[in-house]
């Protein structure tokens, strides 16, 4: 067993993995960490290098995903009521909607049509 760190779309994970092409000459050891980990615990760490985005902050509607803004359906100063369509993301060619968490008003728009987004970051601030 290896612990190796691996890179998918930019985000690092750290992951175990068992090496079937080597022979077994003696039985095979468990690191004591194996035995801790679970993937539902394994997180994503920011790539090396890159400005990771900041969290939505309070007021902000978060990205549900990490995807790219297809269109932006308000304007601000624009009074939205709840659950009602704020903008549209793409990933893997497929739409999803960002609908508001509560009435209010738009007070900034922090995304452009075209822009790429992470999971978690502020597209909408409500007021």
């Amino acid at each position: 067993m290896k612990k190796l760190r691996v890179t998918v779309d930019g985000k690092v994970y750290e992951v175990l993995v068992e090496i079937l092409d080597e022979p077994q000459t003696h039985e095979p050891r468990r690191a004591a960490w194996a035995t801790t980990v679970s993937p539902a615990r394994i997180t994503p760490s920011p790539p090396a290098g890159s400005a990771a985005h900041a969290a939505a902050k309070p007021g902000e509607v978060p990205s549900p995903l990490a995807g790219k803004v297809v269109s932006i359906d308000v304007r601000p100063g624009q009074q939205v009521g709840a659950n009602q369509q704020l903008l549209t993301l793409e990933a893997m060619k497929m739409n999803t909607y960002v609908f508001s968490p509560h009435a209010g008003t738009v007070a900034t728009i922090l995304v452009y049509p075209g822009d790429a987004v992470e999971e978690g970051q502020g597209l909408v601030c409500l007021a």
